[in-house]
Formats: structure tokens, C-alpha cells, sequence
């Protein structure tokens, strides 16, 4: 089973070039989906030989046209500034041999420091109990299933949650025990309370069916 991961990037030029150096041991195809950088982001993905496709911005919007421009058995969605396991590949490929349709990653801050290693124990918490890894989990997907669905919703923001949502009505999701490393940089930001509060109360509202349009005038995106 080919293995293709998508990179959506809007200036990540800082992050991108430890992402694709390491990505490029696991994957059998790369894509980099750029949402309009004015910095050197589309230039470093260039000079690895990665494919690179343009478009608005817009995770969910970025995704989809990383997908697209695949012909992959499975997708792997990674943030710009996460790293898999070295092992990923063969990890993800077991848990699509094993009849998961779909999945992703424990996940892990860096840097991990003091109140930074509550936000870990609380989205493994989460993810556990839920079920359901976010977008920075590295979410993985068969072709076929992914296509069924429609990829993913062009949503200003909660376009992950609502595609893992989906994804758990057609089958089995594998939560991988094994984390993803992820910047820390928007709890650094912003701060660890602050951010996790403003995440949980926008999903309270999601699930209560506020739009995500309305709901993305409370969340300032990090990237």
C-alpha cells in the first residue's frame, strides 16, 4: 500500500524544512499544499523535490487539493510543524491491515516543560476517551474512504474534527500508541489555559451547532 503524505503550509518556513527531511524517509509521496506564503515556504519544499501545489488559504481547503493531486492507497495529513515516529509508515500500514479504515497519533509537545506536559496528559485523555485524534495527530485515511467522504469540509477552522466525526460512522478508527511531536508554540503563545479553555468552549459551541464561520472570530490561529 502506497503511503502519501499532505503538508498544508501558509509561511512555515522555520518548521518545514525538519518536517520534509524527515518525511521523506517514510513516505512514498510528498505533497505540500500552500495557502499563498509570502516567505521562503514554497521555495524549501521546492528544493527537496517535493510536489507543490497552490491555492487559497484554508486548511481544509489545502488538504483536499494535496489529496487530489495523489494517487496513494493511503493519506497522511501532517501539520508543518509535527514529526512521525521513524516508524510511522509501518505502523499505519499494520493498523489499515488490521481493518482500520482510518486513524492517527498520540501526540506529544516539544518543547515539553513544565505545564506543557499537562497539555499532553490532557489530549491523550481526550483522544483516548473520545476516539478521535485531531488535526495535529497526523490523521491518516484509506483512499477509497476519504473519497467516499468527500475529504474534508472547507471550513474556516474545526475541519479535523468534523472529518474524524464523519469518519467514525464508516468504521473502525486506530488511535496509534505511539505519539507524533508537535510544536507547543500556540500554548507558548498564548498560554496553556487560555488555549486549552478557548479550544474546548469552541467545540462545546460546535456540538451545540454554532457554525464554525461564527465560531473562528474566537480563535486566533498559531501557525
Amino acid at each position: 500500500m502506497r503511503l502519501s503524505l499532505v503538508i498544508p503550509t501558509l509561511d512555515e518556513e522555520l518548521w518545514l524544512p525538519g518536517s520534509l527531511k524527515q518525511a521523506l524517509e517514510i513516505a512514498d509521496d510528498i505533497c505540500v499544499s500552500d495557502g499563498g506564503s509570502l516567505d521562503a515556504t514554497v521555495e524549501i519544499a521546492e528544493s527537496f523535490g517535493v510536489q507543490v501545489v497552490s491555492g487559497p488559504a484554508g486548511r481544509g481547503a489545502q488538504l483536499n487539493r494535496g489529496a487530489r493531486s495523489t494517487d496513494s492507497d493511503i493519506l497522511v495529513f501532517l501539520h508543518a510543524d509535527t514529526r512521525l515516529p521513524a516508524n510511522a509508515a509501518s505502523l499505519i500500514r499494520g493498523a489499515i491491515a488490521e481493518d482500520a479504515i482510518g486513524g492517527g497519533f498520540l501526540v506529544r509537545f516539544e518543547p515539553e516543560r513544565g505545564m506543557l506536559r499537562h497539555a499532553h496528559r490532557l489530549t491523550t485523555l481526550r483522544t483516548r476517551l473520545t476516539g478521535w485524534p485531531l488535526g495535529d495527530q497526523a490523521q491518516f485515511v484509506r483512499r477509497d474512504v476519504f473519497d467516499r467522504l468527500g475529504g474534508y469540509r472547507e471550513w474556516p477552522i474545526l475541519e479535523d474534527i468534523d472529518f474524524v466525526r464523519r469518519l467514525s460512522r464508516q468504521g473502525r478508527i486506530s488511535i496509534i500508541d505511539q505519539p507524533v511531536t508537535t510544536s507547543a508554540r500556540r500554548f507558548e503563545h498564548h498560554g496553556l489555559a487560555r488555549t486549552s479553555a478557548t479550544n474546548y468552549f469552541i467545540w462545546l459551541l460546535y456540538f451545540a451547532g454554532v457554525s464554525p464561520a461564527k465560531l473562528a472570530r474566537l480563535y486566533k490561529n498559531i501557525r
